[in-house]
């Protein structure tokens, strides 16, 4: 199977795996043929990759970081528990509900246990297959990036369920913006940033009294967009002054953030937000959270289309969980992108001179051109 980007799918396509929706129902199953309405609809509804059959790579097996059935499950408690914090009528009329804490702390213990299984290296999560609020797929995403860290860090149990509430929670503050100025698709003005950044104290105040629920999770809501070199906000903070919890959260954060697709904004290259990272340490981030975010994070997941520097292209076949930014690619086409009669591999590992200069280029589907 190939992981394709949906602006790249074409009719006559078969899905290799299935579509939910965000209540967990399956919306397009399994070698379904997609048809031009159907691909519309999905870019519609958000999705922004899926897997697609292809006969060239149908012996690839693309590993789960998390199952379908626990992301779902885990979706689904964020959206309740979410919703139950940011109704600010019921908040005003009874006391905060401690089943909030428990509600998280479940999730956390449920996510944890998947996560172990996968301390090698952690795929790259993107918006496959799930139909679902931007707020709570990146809810999720930062939770899981952030909840392995920790445990490559040495963090004991109880330790990363309070890690992950705080990264499931991160942004709940983003809830009491205004939809005009969370969802424009545009550049904000100075006014409406000015209201953008008051999320981080909204969240602080929406978690700082929630019954069983650690202080440190608010302090995470507060802290994540704080900068080593004071240059954050909401209170310009600096060093260690900010918890290592919040320097996590806000890492993972950014990364996120930077190779998802938003409405204002085309998505970033893995490889360019990791040097963005990289640019950041020393003022931004800990050079130490930066260097284990690379050597954990498979930015390069099994099945995505890549463009090399020798003008070929081809898909991910696999990867060395020590060294997970050098992965294996099945060359597929030459560089005129002509399909090859006989595909070959190439271990990036041992052929050093080879790099990766695009994601999701597919050149067959789209022969005027693409641009990385």
């Amino acid at each position: 199977m190939r992981l394709v980007p949906i602006t790249m799918c074409q009719p006559g396509m078969k899905l290799a795996k299935r579509i939910f929706s965000e209540d967990g129902l399956v919306l397009l199953g399994q070698h379904v043929e997609l048809t031009q309405n159907l691909i519309t609809r999905l870019r519609q509804c958000g999705v922004d990759f899926v897997y697609i059959e292809d006969a060239m790579t149908e012996d690839l097996v693309v590993p789960e970081m998390i199952s379908d059935e626990t992301r779902i499950r885990a979706l689904n408690e964020i959206r309740s528990g979410f919703r139950e914090l940011m109704n600010p009528a019921k908040q005003s009329k009874s006391a905060p509900k401690p089943y909030i804490a428990k509600q998280f702390r479940n999730v956390m213990t449920m996510l944890l246990e998947e996560i172990s299984n996968h301390q090698g290296a952690m795929l790259m999560l993107m918006n496959m297959g799930l139909v679902d609020h931007y707020l709570f797929q990146h809810s999720l995403n930062v939770c899981i990036y952030t909840s392995l860290l920790g445990m490559s860090d040495g963090l004991s149990q109880e330790e990363l369920i309070t890690l992950g509430m705080g990264a499931l929670l991160h942004d709940i503050g983003k809830t009491q913006i205004s939809t005009d100025v969370l969802m424009k698709p545009g550049r904000l003005t100075e006014a409406e940033f000015a209201e953008m950044k008051t999320h981080a104290e909204r969240g602080f105040k929406l978690l700082k009294d929630q019954p069983n629920l650690p202080l440190i999770v608010a302090h995470c809501a507060y802290q994540h967009h704080e900068r080593l070199d004071g240059s954050g906000y909401p209170r310009g903070i600096k060093g260690n002054e900010i918890h290592d919890y919040a320097k996590w959260i806000g890492l993972v954060d950014s990364y996120d953030a930077m190779t998802t697709n938003r409405i204002y904004r085309s998505p970033m290259l893995p490889h360019q937000a990791i040097e963005g990272l990289y640019a950041g340490t020393g003022t931004l981030y800990e050079q130490r959270m930066v260097r284990m975010f690379r050597d954990k994070i498979v930015i390069y997941p099994v099945g995505v289309s890549v463009g090399l520097n020798t003008g070929e292209s081809g898909v991910v076949a696999g990867y060395d969980p020590l060294y997970p930014q050098r992965p294996m690619i099945r060359v597929l086409y030459d560089e005129y992108g002509e399909p090859l009669a006989q595909p070959y591999e190439i271990d990036m590992m041992k052929q050093l001179s080879i790099m990766i200069t695009s994601v999701n280029e597919h050149r067959v589907a789209t022969p005027e051109g693409t641009s990385g």
